[in-house]
Order: structure tokens, then C-alpha cells, then sequence
């Protein structure tokens, strides 16, 4: 029985993926430096977004949303955190966040994976792409240079 319910569980995570994937609207979030000696660890990158640039961390809630608006091109600038999904105004959007340790955001997408031997080609990345839904979620889709051309 326990079985069954987590092989529900993964399941259903895996259709709420494939239907942000399809149906989320993709957004572009602007990377902030993060320590050099972790930005390419072996085949990952570690992501940190400038959204989470000075921010008044004791002020937060563990739990909330960053707002957003985005400008023509799609790329994101905060608006405001907040604990609930709403209020929500015209042309904002919500993405989840977290704050697991002080000092720390996480809206689900702090490490970008790559083929062994390819992180010469991600050190010009300039925006992470994500897609998102109407509740928050968030799922990261590519890194972006700055023409906002996905890197492959």
C-alpha cells in the first residue's frame, strides 16, 4: 500500500511538471554573481538570482511569494514579496519561494545541470528561464545570454 502511494505521488509530480512545462508562461530572471568557486562544481551550476539582492531577510516569512512584472522582452523585476497568493494587480506574476537557511531564497531552481566538459559554454549565461503557473510554481527550463537566446 505504501508503494502505491508514493508511486501516486511521483506520478502526479510528474504530470504537475509536464502540464507547467506546456502550459506555463515562460519568464526570465536575472542571475547575480555567486561565489566563483561554486559557480561551476563538475557538471552542475550553482544559480543565485538578483531578485534575492538585498533583501531584508527577518522581515520575511519562511514561505511567500516574490511578485513580479515583467517587461517586454519577459524579463522579471521584483515588485514585493508576499505570504499569500494574493493581492495580485494586473501584469504581476507569482513564483514560490523558500527561505530554508537565514540569508538564503530558493524559488526551486538554485542549480542548473549539465553534460560533463560543457561548462565553458553556460560561464555567459545572463538570465535563468522558467516557467511558471498561476499558482507560483515554478519550473527552471534553460540558462539564456543576454540576447535571451538559450544556450545549448
Amino acid at each position: 500500500m505504501n508503494l502505491m502511494i508514493v508511486l501516486l505521488y511521483f506520478n502526479l509530480s510528474i504530470f504537475h511538471k509536464e502540464q507547467l512545462l506546456k502550459g506555463g508562461h515562460l519568464v526570465y530572471l536575472e542571475l547575480a554573481p555567486v561565489d566563483p568557486r561554486s559557480l561551476l562544481q563538475g557538471d552542475y551550476m550553482a544559480l543565485r538570482y538578483s531578485i534575492s539582492r538585498d533583501i531584508q531577510y527577518d522581515s520575511l516569512p519562511k514561505r511567500g511569494y516574490c511578485v513580479v512584472t515583467l517587461d517586454p522582452a519577459g524579463i522579471a523585476s521584483l515588485s514585493r514579496f508576499q505570504k499569500d497568493q494574493t493581492p495580485l494587480y494586473s501584469g504581476e506574476y507569482l513564483i514560490e519561494y523558500t527561505i530554508p537557511e537565514k540569508w538564503q531564497l530558493h524559488i526551486g531552481a538554485e542549480s542548473y545541470f549539465f553534460q560533463e566538459g560543457q561548462a565553458k559554454k553556460y560561464e555567459k549565461a545572463k538570465y535563468g528561464g522558467i516557467k511558471i503557473d498561476k499558482a507560483g510554481n515554478s519550473l527552471l527550463v534553460g540558462l539564456y545570454d543576454e540576447q535571451l537566446h538559450k544556450i545549448e
